[in-house]
């Protein structure tokens, strides 16, 4: 079963994707890894060089190519918004919501240079993403769990969720 992580910049989608698939004992990919690979170029280079739509483009084609892989998917904040990259996820396993306050994503991500939305946006530019993306991850995503946690204990919980979800 393939197990996408969706959610806000800095919700832990990496971290928690990393010990989810220890604990389950499958591989684990990040899908903003794999495009820095396959574009070789960093995330804000692809932005600066080529723009947001051709990383989106390349991204809704990551997310596609690792439907069925028996592993977890760390996705970029941005990927479950395409609804065919959302649908085509949903179809080959688990979506799954890590919820975190804006707040929480907001210390992990202010300043951060290799994330260009966030390194571009204000805090209030931020929190209104944060608002108008949040119900869409809920919509698109089969599971949704509470990730204020730690790292641990979110990832016991999705192993757990996704165990019953099957």
């Amino acid at each position: 079963m393939t197990i996408f992580l969706c959610g806000f910049m800095g919700c832990g989608k990496s971290t928690i994707g990393k010990l989810t698939a220890k604990k389950l004992g499958c591989g684990f990919y990040d899908t903003d890894e794999l495009i820095v690979e396959s574009q070789k170029m960093s995330i804000p280079d692809i932005f600066a060089e080529k723009g947001e739509p051709y990383f989106r483009q390349v991204e809704a084609e990551t997310i596609r190519s690792m439907c069925g892989k028996s592993a977890v998917i760390a996705c970029g904040g941005g990927a479950m918004l395409n609804p065919d990259s959302a649908k085509a996820a949903a179809d080959a396993g688990a979506v799954v919501f890590l919820d975190v306050p804006f707040e929480t994503c907001y210390e992990r991500i202010c300043g951060d240079s290799n994330r260009p939305i966030a390194a571009s946006s204000t805090k209030e530019e931020l929190l209104k993403r944060y608002n108008d993306r949040i119900d869409i991850y809920r919509r698109h995503s089969t599971i949704h769990v509470d990730a204020q946690g730690s790292p641990i204990e979110v990832a016991e919980i999705i192993a757990d969720s996704v165990k019953k979800f099957r």
